[in-house]
């Protein structure tokens, strides 16, 4: 059975978060890193402070634009204990 991920990562560089989806988290976590995420790129380094695990595409990408409401985003901070300072 394949695996779906939800994952924030922290910016060390500018202190914003960025929210994704994935079905191979390392794989993903890698090219962020390698700065093959365009989105990411210029925010190295990054720091992963929050992973979900679903069974379905669907459920993981209604999960993650949920987290990228205002509510979601206060969830997410109640979640990681005040890690995620800045959205």
């Amino acid at each position: 059975m394949k695996e779906y991920w939800i994952y924030v990562l922290k910016s060390l560089k500018d202190n914003n978060n960025y929210t994704g989806y994935t079905s191979n988290l390392e794989k993903r976590l890698a090219q962020h890193e390698a700065g093959r995420v365009k989105s990411t790129r210029n925010r190295r380094p990054l720091k992963l402070i929050y992973t979900e695990k679903f069974e379905t595409s669907q459920e993981t990408r209604k999960r993650e634009k949920f987290l990228k409401t205002h509510i979601g985003r206060n969830e997410l901070k109640n979640l990681t204990s005040g890690a995620m300072a800045k959205w």
